[in-house]
């Protein structure tokens, strides 16, 4: 799913730099310690503010959960936000940077594609979001939603950011 955003953000002419590490195996403890040193080191060499943590929503890992908006005549999978706070007590002067990007995308994907965004979801946890100030993690459907989904919701969302960009509605 990373690879087909890639894709599409490119050929709107964004440089996109995609990790495909494997950093939750063979455990999830310690993933986003790991996760941390590899955005670190992208960014000494490759700065940007735009940082995607792509993600499945596995709640419970229950195999009927399926979110999904119809657009036209392709069924795509809900995507969602986490934007982590600094109110687990860890440095994230980020945080209200993230929502506002994250709020920006999900005004205009409404205005697009409406029900393609589920609500923001807002944590206590950082998720390496301090790291730009358009970090975020996007939540790609979930255990019940179909590997076509999934791959449909990126060309939709590809198409919002570019609009939200071209449209400098963030400031970048």
């Amino acid at each position: 799913v990373g690879t087909e955003l890639e894709t599409y953000l490119k050929q709107y002419g964004y440089n996109v730099i995609h990790n495909t590490d494997y950093h939750d195996y063979p455990s999830y403890n310690g993933s986003y310690t790991k996760s941390l040193q590899t955005v670190e080191n992208i960014l000494q060499t490759t700065p940007s503010d735009i940082i995607i943590d792509l993600h499945r929503d596995a709640i419970g890992s229950r195999s009927d959960y399926a979110p999904t908006v119809k657009i036209g005549d392709e069924e795509a999978a809900q995507i969602m936000f986490v934007i982590g706070t600094n109110a687990g007590g860890l440095y994230h002067p980020n945080w209200q940077q993230n929502l506002k990007f994250a709020i920006k995308i999900q005004q205009k994907a409404e205005e697009m594609y409406p029900g393609l965004f589920k609500p923001i979801m807002l944590t206590t946890s950082r998720y390496n979001q301090h790291t730009g100030k358009f970090a975020n993690i996007m939540e790609v459907g979930a255990t019940g939603n179909t590997l076509e989904q999934c791959l449909t919701s990126m060309k939709y969302l590809s198409k919002i950011m570019a609009e939200v960009i071209k449209l400098s509605l963030i400031h970048i």
